[in-house]
């Protein structure tokens, strides 16, 4: 089948979606499509997932039962852990993790063991595109040798091959998968026309760039930005705290200049799969090249180190209250990484409770969006979130506020907490009480 057969396939959405990972990128972006009129085959090695999306059940928050199920009951959208059937769909999409090692150095292990199963089956025509976050480099030096190795086909001959970034924020409501503009970088010219004709028939916004390389440095500079301005807030943070200034306030105050600034906010440490691992992938690359990232390997050390600093500052002010921290009976407010989302990766709530425990402190966790832990790549926590009822908040020590979720009245917990440590900022609007409020 020609390039120009193939474009036209997904112009009419005729042609057949495979997702690689039903994450917190894969089932967003399945649902795109299926609600675009395209058919869906979503692969994923967890069968509890597989088994919950084909009875139409989600596992994640923001994307409701009924969508599932309307996807399912529409005979277009299945999900399968049979790789055989890579052979099937169109084009795959790959939405798989890219961690860190314990030396900051990218884990590749879930992108290779993909591509060799869609090396496998991999077959004429077939459009592969990574959005998986990596090193500018990844789709050219490792996916592709992989894929052709393989499977004996050549890239930009045989098969199609891209790059396009996820651009997902879960929780968010002014912007969806749909709506967010899309970079896309192709292998060569024809993997760009076919991926841009496939996304364009989904998204509303679908954008060329020059190279596979450009999309994928574009999505690392997207996350150093953030990284990098967080990590400034958090060290102006520890400084105007020793200054008696609130950082809170100074933050309001700069952001009503309406050009030349934009605001960022302090908090416990970085959470979510993006901000904590991204820049690292690109300090990685670098050394390649014998190039430092000072800036990036900074940035990452203040937030790292933002879990120490707030367990200090709890530490003070239990001192205050005449009480050791070993022993203390802390509840920790919110577990995920960012309010009203119950994504935990990477989450600094669990190394707070992973350290107030490393200190002998007694801790619970309350969090309405994430009832009970589950095992992660460091902690496995084994914990459920309590009860938060004045009674209940009134046998702690300590209430320390790790996320700001909105479901939680703040002018209740001040009131029945023996103390309150505020990580977010989140009881600024508390009038009552102050005095029992430490921010940190």
């Amino acid at each position: 089948m020609s390039t120009e057969a193939i474009v036209q396939k997904y112009k009419d959405r005729k042609a057949l979606i495979g997702v690689m990972g039903m994450g917190y990128v894969g089932l967003p972006l399945a649902r795109t499509f299926g609600a675009a009129g395209f058919a869906t085959l979503c692969f994923d090695v967890d069968p509890d997932k597989i088994k919950k999306l084909n009875s139409g059940k989600s596992y994640i928050k923001h994307i409701p039962d009924s969508t599932i199920k309307e996807l399912v009951a529409s005979k277009r959208f299945r999900a399968t852990g049979d790789m055989s059937e890579l052979s099937k769909p169109d084009s795959i999409i790959i939405c798989v993790p890219t961690p860190l090692s314990k030396t900051r150095d990218p884990d590749m292990s879930y992108v290779e063991s993909t591509a060799h199963a869609i090396a496998k089956q991999l077959r004429k025509g077939q459009l592969i595109t990574l959005e998986s976050t990596t090193y500018p480099g990844t789709t050219r030096e490792l996916l592709q040798p992989i894929l052709e190795a393989g499977s004996g086909l050549k890239a930009g001959k045989d098969f199609y091959l891209a790059y396009s970034p996820e651009r997902e924020d879960p929780g968010r409501v002014d912007f969806t998968t749909e709506t967010i503009p899309k970079l896309v970088g192709g292998f060569d010219k024809g993997s760009l026309r076919v991926a841009m004709a496939m996304y364009s028939a989904a998204l509303s916004q679908a954008i060329p760039v020059a190279s596979c390389e450009v999309a994928e440095a574009a999505k690392i500079v997207e996350n150093v930005y953030r990284c990098v301005n967080i990590a400034m807030v958090n060290e102006l943070k520890v400084l105007f705290d020793k200054m008696g200034i609130d950082v809170w306030d100074v933050i309001e105050a700069a952001k009503t200049k309406p050009f030349g600034y934009s605001a960022f906010y302090p908090g416990p440490g970085l959470g979510g799969h993006c901000i904590p691992i991204d820049p690292f992938y690109l300090t990685w690359k670098a050394r390649q090249y014998g190039e430092p990232t000072r800036f990036i390997e900074l940035a990452g050390e203040i937030n790292t180190d933002m879990p120490e600093y707030v367990i200090n500052r709890l530490a003070l002010a239990l001192n205050d209250h005449k009480k050791p921290i070993r022993d203390s009976k802390v509840l920790v407010l919110g577990l995920a990484y960012k309010k009203d989302v119950d994504d935990i990766r990477e989450s600094p709530s669990i190394e707070l409770i992973h350290l107030l425990q490393t200190h002998g402190a007694k801790v619970d966790y309350n969090d309405p969006h994430v009832p009970r832990t589950h095992r992660g790549r460091e902690h496995d926590l084994k914990m459920k979130s309590v009860e938060l009822t004045p009674a209940t908040i009134k046998k702690y020590d300590a209430v320390l506020i790790s996320t700001d979720h909105s479901a939680y009245d703040y002018e209740m917990i001040v009131e029945n907490a023996q103390l309150v440590v505020d990580t977010r900022n989140a009881t600024a609007n508390v009038k009552k009480n102050r005095k029992k409020i430490v921010k940190a």
